[in-house]
């Protein structure tokens, strides 16, 4: 399988380079100037100043070449400067970039909408609500839970991420970065163990029942069935370590919540979008979520977010309860047009598949030759690796993750660190990139091992 871009339409050479050392001379005079005017708090993953972008490629401002296995933390997953994207958000600019859509609405708007009630899974009445970042949606789709069953409680697992504001960081699992320091955090949200096949104490096999026991036991004793307005979880966990909950877990909590009448929100932020090789990861269970919160991969790298959920939960609050001067801004419904039709038209469901096929079998036998990987997993283009000190333990090694990455990004490939103890590699290419440029990322992180175990 090749690119889904034609080779004359892709903005920049799909071929690694390094020219200079990574950073080079350019990037380290710009993070110079970064460190005197941009805030402290946000970090970067590599200090590597970008110029240009396409396909599976980063051009960085001293003109090294790198091949990109984070697109954006799968945002743009059908590739940068995707030639519909580009087209749709050129076309929009000529005729407007903003009216508000509470004040003049615009048929872009109601045309994603109308994709995403088509798109997500159910074939129940839907609604969707448009936003501007994950953490925004997640922030609504708690509103409108609440809204709708007149209830508070949110229970949220262990090791999940739902965003940086203030509510998503109540949801949120992990202290550090994420949530030190910023408190106090909204009431009534309740968290219950994840079903973490690889770290449960009884092992995987007995990690879906008893995961699911334990978390029916908490909201019964702690919170009560009744007091709950919704569960949420993420199908497969992003920031927590790609963590994918064994077979039969999700389903059993969406049985649940049903026969409670407590709401199911699904977190396909990370998920969406044909990243794990079907347009949503509840697919791979036969899930339907009450409501399902999207954003990254969206939009092809522009800022976009929705909820979308039963038509009576979205219809339920009142004229003017959700909105937003920016959410669902025409150049954003623009890009996010232009970037399903990508995604439809060159079957990039079938991608993230084949980019599964050709990683894991490689990422296998790592996992064979180092004890120090601890597990492989994930789904179609979203795969991790967990690692953990030598001799059979599973002790988390952050420093030895943060060691891999480092020499990664010296060689000209982006690869991004993940998991609540900082020891996961998790790999999330643009569905669009070429076999040759996933081959020879594998092949840098194969010396990337060798050089730092």
């Amino acid at each position: 399988m090749v690119a889904a871009y034609d080779a004359g339409v892709i903005p920049v050479e799909q071929r690694r380079l390094v020219r200079t050392e990574i950073p080079g001379p350019r990037s380290q005079e710009l993070h110079r100037r970064r460190t005197q005017a941009v805030a402290a708090g946000i970090a970067s993953a590599l200090p590597v100043y970008v110029e240009r972008a396409g396909g599976g490629i980063l051009v960085d401002v001293d003109g090294n070449r790198l091949i990109d296995f984070g697109s954006g933390i799968a945002v743009t997953s059908v590739g940068n400067s995707a030639p519909r994207v580009v087209q749709a958000v050129r076309a929009q600019a000529e005729h407007f970039t903003h009216t508000c859509f509470m004040v003049a609405p615009y048929e872009g708007y109601v045309a994603v909408a109308e994709k995403l009630n088509e798109l997500t899974p159910g074939s129940h009445d839907k609604m969707s609500a448009l936003f501007n970042s994950g953490a925004e949606a997640v922030e609504n789709a708690v509103k409108l839970a609440r809204y709708h069953t007149g209830r508070q409680a949110i229970v949220a697992f262990d090791h999940a991420y739902h965003g940086r504001t203030a509510m998503a960081m109540a949801l949120t699992a992990k202290a550090m970065p994420y949530k030190y320091r910023f408190g106090p955090f909204p009431g009534e949200v309740y968290r219950a163990p994840m079903a973490y096949p690889y770290r449960w104490p009884t092992g995987a096999d007995n990690c879906a029942d008893e995961a699911f026991d334990l978390f029916t036991s908490m909201v019964h004793t702690q919170i009560g069935e009744d007091s709950t307005a919704a569960v949420i979880v993420e199908p497969i966990q992003g920031e927590g370590g790609f963590i994918v909950p064994p077979p039969g877990f999700l389903t059993r909590i969406s049985e649940w919540c049903s026969h409670h009448g407590i709401l199911l929100i699904a977190d396909e932020i990370q998920t969406g979008f044909c990243r794990t090789g079907d347009w949503f990861a509840c697919n791979h269970e036969g899930v339907v979520p009450d409501l399902i919160t999207t954003a990254k991969g969206i939009a092809g790298g522009l800022p976009l977010a929705a909820v979308t959920g039963r038509a009576e939960v979205m219809s339920s609050v009142h004229p003017g309860g959700l909105g937003g001067t920016f959410g669902g801004n025409p150049l954003a419904c623009s890009a996010a047009l232009g970037t399903i039709e990508t995604m439809e038209s060159d079957n990039l469901c079938g991608a993230a598949r084949h980019i599964e096929s050709q990683m894991v079998p490689r990422l296998a036998r790592l996992r064979d030759a180092y004890d120090v990987v601890g597990e492989v997993r994930g789904r179609g283009a979203m795969l991790a690796m967990e690692l953990v000190e030598k001799g059979g333990t599973k002790k988390p090694d952050g420093a030895l993750t943060a060691r891999i990455a480092r020499e990664c990004h010296r060689e000209g490939l982006v690869v991004l660190t993940a998991g609540t103890y900082g020891n996961v590699l998790r790999f999330l290419p643009p569905l669009v990139i070429g076999d040759d440029l996933l081959a020879e990322g594998i092949d840098i992180l194969e010396a990337a091992f060798a050089a730092s175990t």
